[in-house]
C-alpha cells in the first residue's frame, strides 16, 4: 500500500470517529456539537494542508526518481514558495544539469572514439569477454580480405586466416612483426581496457610494407651506389690495359687466355653490379591501359626458348578472359619475365607452367609444378639480396616487389600444396 493511500485512510478514518463521538457525546448539547464539527472541518482542511506539503514532495521525487530510470535527464521541476520544497528541487535539478552534461559529454566522446576506430588506418579488432570479435573497423577488414558477417562474432580461435592464426599466439601488451606470403609485412599489438571492472582486448594491425621498402632501400641503395662507382672505376681502366696488352705484345696462348679469363671475368662483375644498381633506380610507373593477354603472349614468347631447353610447355586457361589494367608496360614486362623466368627455373625438366586470367576481380596467376619453396623460406622470399639459388644474387623477386608495390597490386607466392606453387597478382 502507497503512502498516500495509508494517509488517506488514516485521515479518514480519525475523522470518521471524531464525527461519531461528537454526534453520540454532545448530541444533546447543541453549542458543543456545532464546536466539534467546526473543529473536525479545521482538522480536514489542516490534513489537506499536511498531505501537499508531505505526500507532494514524495511524488515529486517518485517522478525524478523514474526520469532517472529512464536516463531521461531534461525532467526538472519548478520551485513551489515552500522552503523545504524549493531546496529539494534546486539540489534536484542541480543534479540532473550535471547528469545531462555527464551524458552528453560521453556521447561526444564515444562517438568521436567510434570515428576514430571507423577512419583509422590502422586495423582494429576489439574483442568482447570471451575472446569473440565485438568490432572490426574497415581497414582491419581491407587488410584481412572478408567481410563483416565473416567474422563478427566470431572467436578469434576459430578463424583460420594467417593474421588471426598470429593473434592467438599474442600475449596483452606485446606486439609482434611478421611477413606474409613474403610479401607484405605487419605489425599485430594486443592491449586491453577495462569494461565493468573486468579486461576486454583489441588488436590493432598495421601494414608496414612501404615503410620497410623505403628503409630497405634507403640503406642499401647507397652501400650499391657507392660499390658500382667503385667497381666501374676500377674495371674500365684495369679492362683497357689488359686489352692494349693483349694487342701490342706477343704472349703465349697460356697468357692470352689467363688475360681474356681476366677481362671476362671483368665484365662479369660489372654486369654483377649494375644489376644491382638497377635495382635502385626503379623509376616512378608512367601508367597507361594495357592489355593482359597480349603482354602475357609476348613474355612466353621471349622465354619459349630458354623454358623449351627443358621441355617446359606454357599452358593458358581462361585465356579468352581478357581485360585491361592501369601499368608502365615496360615495368609490368620486367616484372613478368622475372615471374615466369623463376618458374622455369623452379622446374627441374618436362614440366608445365599455366597462366590463368580472371577478369572479376581482376587477377592473374602464374603456376608452375616445380619443387616448390622449402619450408621456412617464405618470409625471407622478397628480402632483398636473400637467394636459395646457388648461384642467385637474391635481386630477381626484390625488383618485382619493387615495381608491383609501385603499381599498387597486391601480390603473393607460395606453395599451395606440394609440387604446385602460384604466384597470384591482384590488380584491384
Amino acid at each position: 500500500m502507497k503512502l498516500r493511500t495509508k494517509y488517506i485512510l488514516f485521515v479518514a478514518i480519525l475523522h470518521i470517529v471524531a464525527l461519531l463521538l461528537s454526534y453520540f457525546i454532545f448530541d444533546k448539547n447543541k453549542i458543543f456539537f456545532i464546536f466539534s464539527e467546526v473543529f473536525i472541518i479545521i482538522s480536514l482542511i489542516i490534513s489537506w494542508q499536511l498531505y501537499n506539503e508531505l505526500i507532494h514532495p514524495i511524488d515529486l521525487l517518485v517522478q525524478g526518481a523514474d526520469a532517472i530510470k529512464d536516463r531521461d535527464f531534461n525532467v526538472k521541476f519548478l520551485s513551489t514558495g515552500k522552503y523545504e520544497m524549493d531546496e529539494l528541487i534546486q539540489v534536484y535539478n542541480q543534479m540532473m544539469d550535471e547528469l545531462r552534461k555527464e551524458r552528453t559529454k560521453q556521447e561526444e566522446q564515444h562517438l568521436f572514439l567510434e570515428k576514430l576506430i571507423y577512419t583509422s588506418p590502422t586495423g582494429i579488432l576489439i574483442l568482447d569477454f570471451n575472446e569473440n570479435i565485438h568490432q572490426v573497423n574497415p581497414r582491419a577488414l581491407q587488410l584481412l580480405g572478408v567481410e563483416e558477417k565473416d567474422v563478427l562474432k566470431k572467436s578469434v580461435h576459430e578463424l583460420s586466416h594467417p593474421i588471426m592464426q598470429q593473434v592467438k599466439q599474442l600475449q596483452s601488451g606485446h606486439s609482434k612483426m611478421f611477413t606474409m606470403n613474403g610479401a607484405v609485412s605487419y605489425k599485430l599489438q594486443k592491449s586491453h581496457f577495462i569494461d565493468r571492472g573486468f579486461p576486454r582486448h583489441f588488436v590493432m594491425i598495421e601494414e608496414l610494407t612501404a615503410e620497410i621498402l623505403e628503409a630497405e632501400k634507403k640503406s642499401y641503395g647507397k652501400v650499391i651506389r657507392m660499390m658500382a662507382h667503385e667497381v666501374n672505376n676500377t674495371i674500365g681502366p684495369v679492362n683497357s690495359i689488359l686489352q692494349f696488352t693483349l694487342q701490342t705484345r706477343q704472349h703465349s696462348d697460356e697468357l692470352k687466355n689467363a688475360i681474356q679469363v681476366a677481362i671476362e671475368r671483368n665484365n662479369n662483375l660489372n654486369s654483377f653490379m649494375r644489376n644491382f644498381a638497377d635495382l635502385v633506380r626503379i623509376p616512378i610507373p608512367v601508367k597507361r591501359p594495357v592489355h593482359i593477354i597480349p603482354l602475357l603472349q609476348n613474355v612466353t614468347d621471349l622465354m619459349q626458348l630458354k623454358a623449351g631447353e627443358k621441355e617446359i610447355n606454357f599452358q593458358y586457361e581462361n585465356q579468352n578472359v581478357a581485360f585491361v589494367i592501369n601499368a608502365d608496360i615496360q615495368q609490368m614486362e620486367q616484372a613478368l619475365i622475372n615471374i615466369i623466368k623463376n618458374a622455369v627455373e623452379a622446374i627441374d625438366e618436362k614440366g608445365t607452367i599455366t597462366i590463368l586470367t580472371h577478369a572479376n576481380p581482376k587477377r592473374l596467376i602464374i603456376r608452375d609444378n616445380g619443387k616448390g619453396i622449402s619450408p621456412g623460406f617464405e618470409e625471407h622470399l622478397f628480402s632483398p639480396f636473400y637467394s636459395t639459388k646457388k648461384d642467385g644474387q637474391g635481386v630477381g623477386l626484390t625488383v618485382i616487389r619493387e615495381i608491383l608495390f609501385n603499381h599498387g597490386f597486391d601480390f603473393s607466392l607460395k606453395t599451395i600444396v606440394p609440387g604446385v606453387t602460384e604466384f597470384r597478382i591482384n590488380f584491384e
